[in-house]
């Protein structure tokens, strides 16, 4: 159930630090009796902070020291100064803010949509650093010969089309979008209409769509936020190659809200052969793409049990 607070853009302090040459926003939560286990929350597209906003709390009670960043050219954070907005600079901006800034040596690590390929590039660019990670409804490798056995290992084809458009021919999409509301429409649409949530999870109050489609109102972030898929089609569009592959090291846990019709139907099946040291893959009830926001107590007592050993 969402509440008022969930929807509270003020509810949590937000940071600024500029380890890689550009404003990158955050919020950071402690325990109140001092240092906790580092916990870093990845969002993805079409994401902000925002949608970790109902697990921040419960999270930081059970004992982890939450660093919740707005990626590059996302919500509070600025565009990258370089231009790029590809997995490998995401990759490198989460580390140069958790590592260099903040000073942390281990983390836990934890994401989905396009925060699990940067969570997946720093736990085999960063293995010593990367403790374990929490991985849900994530692009993964498709390994051919592993997963040759494993039926629907691809994304359903109608919903498709965002994806290379916005790939393929960005300047094209944003000249459909000529203003604010243009902009924050389409948004609304990934929580709406495309099914990616489990039916009615972004209606329990006024404004739920809103909270999270109203930072994407901004043409040149919104026009930023499509690097990632452009990388997708072009290497001129990526910083570096990212590191996403077969992971034999990273302890994961695996959640897995099936209710989602962007990824593919395979997915819990499909990382348990990515990560030899998984956990799961559980499935969530009721439960679609945005994971944080619509299983946020699955997602935090199988965090906590998982990192039990930590805390």
């Amino acid at each position: 159930m969402t509440t008022l607070a969930d929807i509270d853009p003020l509810r949590f302090a937000v940071h600024r630090a500029a380890p890689r040459g550009f404003a990158q926003a955050y919020v950071h939560e402690s325990p109140s009796a001092g240092a906790g286990v580092p916990l870093v929350c990845v969002h993805g597209w079409p994401e902000t902070k925002r949608i970790y906003w109902k697990v921040i709390e419960p999270l930081v009670a059970a004992g982890f020291e939450v660093i919740v960043p707005d990626l590059r050219g996302f919500g509070d954070s600025e565009i990258g100064p370089d231009g790029f907005h590809d997995v490998a600079s995401h990759s490198a901006d989460v580390y140069a803010l958790v590592h260099d800034h903040l000073g942390h040596d281990s983390v836990v690590l934890l994401g989905g949509d396009l925060g699990g390929p940067i969570i997946q590039d720093l736990a085999l660019r960063h293995p010593e650093w990367v403790d374990r990670m929490v991985l849900f409804n994530s692009p993964l490798p498709y390994l051919k010969d592993q997963m040759a056995d494993i039926v629907n290992t691809r994304a359903p084809r109608e919903s498709a089309d965002y994806f290379f458009a916005q790939g393929t021919a960005p300047e094209r999409v944003m000249m459909g979008l000529p203003s604010p509301e243009a902009r924050t429409d389409y948004i609304s649409t990934f929580y709406m209409s495309r099914y990616w949530a489990h039916p009615g999870a972004f209606t329990s109050l006024p404004g739920e769509v809103d909270f999270h489609t109203e930072p994407f109102a901004d043409a040149a972030k919104l026009r930023a936020s499509f690097g990632a898929y452009e990388s997708s089609f072009s290497a001129d569009a990526r910083v570096a190659p990212s590191k996403i592959g077969p992971n034999p090291h990273t302890p994961t846990l695996i959640l897995f809200g099936p209710s989602d019709h962007v990824l593919y139907p395979a997915f819990d099946q499909m990382a348990a052969v990515v990560f030899e040291r998984h956990t799961g893959p559980f499935l969530l009830r009721n439960c679609g793409h945005f994971v944080p926001w619509e299983a946020p107590h699955a997602l935090i007592s199988g965090t906590i049990a998982f990192c039990s050993d930590l805390l």
